[in-house]
């Protein structure tokens, strides 16, 4: 085959804008996104005419330029169905929002709001006033600041707190989140000087008063985030911390990470509420807000009234501050916590940790009865575990049901590619040669959309 003459062959715009089936893409799509699609397919032909393969027609475009508007034209974030089991699944959103969160972003979005402006005085006011009131009423706290997430929340409490001082931290929880992003580097970005204490598995409160000095500024614990340690252990309670930073005057910060506003022990979550921080009289507590507290992302900062007033007077505060759509999510999602039956129920977070066996069982035996039609594919119902996920709860499962399918060709990894590659995308797990879909992250109004793409892909 002749390079040059092949190369030659390759249509222009003109030519490929004269296809009949492309015209009329002109009345659906504007002609600068048609005619760039047709650039871009070209470019692809001249790529596949230097491998060797041969220049293709001007009607052969028609498939690939359609493939290419629809790519181009579709929004990149879409919504995905989550059968995974994990809840709080980083890669697809962590928590989702409450109907009265949603709500309160849309009234947010699509119009002026009180932002900072106070109604009352019809003069300016402070963003943190519309939740701060209720961080206050539901944790027990003196005070709270609200910024964008809780690595920036811990970043600000650090440089305002302790920057140019020692801040002693246990070495089992110098811990490393999503991201790559290291406790130790957090901390030296804030100016902060880290001691470490203790061993990697036990650490006891003397480890901390023996490394308390002039310029100790904190003791800091932090939550393990997405690991668990076992066995031989041990760990100074936060009421330990708070009582050994009273009697040698230094402040006790508690990262909790997660936040969880409730007791949720009996859905098997074992992290603490954040008001039990506060009861014990840490001074500063820090968490997110789309974790186990089931709303947007936002880092929260709970207190003492006079080191919150600190945090706001620091320039970073204006840099990390939360924006209107997120602290709307926020409200919305904290009201809810008034009423504890409520929140477990119209928060999705807290309603998909709290479904009971029964309900799950019920759900898989539904699904596998509607993808069970198609002798193509062997399907099983059984009993699992899920995970609450988002560095929450490490290391402890939930029970919980699956419908596990296997194709009769045994092509596993191609269906669960399939599957993601469906409207909407059906994200799952692969496990002992089984596409696994998980009940507590599916709802009933997804088993519908699942069933189709599995009948669509076998």
């Amino acid at each position: 085959m002749d390079f040059s003459s092949e190369l030659r062959k390759i249509p222009s715009v003109t030519e490929v804008l004269d296809v009949p089936e492309i015209a009329s893409l002109l009345h659906r799509y504007s002609r600068t996104l048609v005619v760039r699609a047709i650039r871009s397919v070209l470019a692809e032909a001249r790529r596949q005419v230097s491998e060797g393969q041969a220049a293709p027609a001007p009607s052969d475009m028609t498939g690939p330029v359609l493939r290419e508007l629809a790519g181009s034209t579709s929004r990149s974030l879409r919504s995905v169905i989550n059968a995974t089991g994990v809840v709080v699944h980083t890669n697809l959103g962590r928590s989702v929002l409450a109907s009265e969160a949603v709500e309160a972003v849309i009234e947010a979005a699509t119009g002026h709001v009180n932002l900072e402006y106070d109604l009352g005085t019809g003069e300016r006011s402070s963003r943190q006033d519309h939740v701060t009131g209720l961080l206050v009423e539901l944790t027990g706290a003196e005070a709270a600041l609200v910024v964008n997430n809780n690595a920036g929340a811990v970043l600000l409490c650090l440089d305002t707190l302790a920057s140019g001082r020692e801040v002693v931290v246990s070495r089992g929880q110098l811990v490393e989140i999503g991201g790559s992003f290291r406790l130790p580097d957090i901390m030296a970005k804030s100016g902060a000087r880290l001691v470490e204490v203790g061993t990697t598995n036990r650490t006891y409160i003397s480890d901390y008063a023996g490394a308390i000095g002039p310029s100790t500024a904190m003791l800091l614990r932090v939550h393990p985030s997405n690991f668990r340690q076992v066995g031989y252990t041990a760990s100074a309670s936060i009421g330990e911390l708070v009582s050994l930073g009273a009697e040698r005057e230094v402040l006790v910060m508690d990262d909790q990470g997660s936040g969880t506003l409730l007791d949720l022990e009996r859905y098997g979550i074992v992290d603490p509420p954040i008001r039990d921080s506060i009861s014990a009289g840490a001074g500063i507590v820090t968490c997110s807000g789309d974790k186990l507290l089931g709303g947007p992302q936002a880092g929260i900062i709970l207190g003492k009234k006079n080191l919150i007033d600190r945090l706001r007077c620091n320039p970073l505060a204006r840099a990390l501050r939360i924006d209107k759509l997120s602290l709307a999510a926020l409200e919305g999602t904290l009201r809810l916590y008034r009423d504890e039956e409520r929140a477990l129920s119209a928060i999705p977070t807290l309603s998909r940790l709290a479904q009971g066996g029964e309900l799950l069982e019920q759900r898989a035996i539904r699904l596998a009865g509607m993808v069970r039609k198609t002798p193509s594919l062997e399907v099983k119902v059984a009993q699992s575990t899920s995970q609450a996920g988002g560095g929450s709860n490490p290391g402890e499962d939930l029970p919980s049901w699956v419908v596990a399918v296997r194709p009769s060709d045994g092509k596993v990894t191609a269906l669960e590619e399939a599957l993601r590659r469906a409207q909407p995308p059906v994200i799952a797990r692969i496990h002992r040669g089984f596409l696994v879909l998980d009940m507590r992250t599916l709802g009933d109004h997804d088993l519908e959309a699942v069933a189709e793409a599995l009948l669509d892909n076998c």
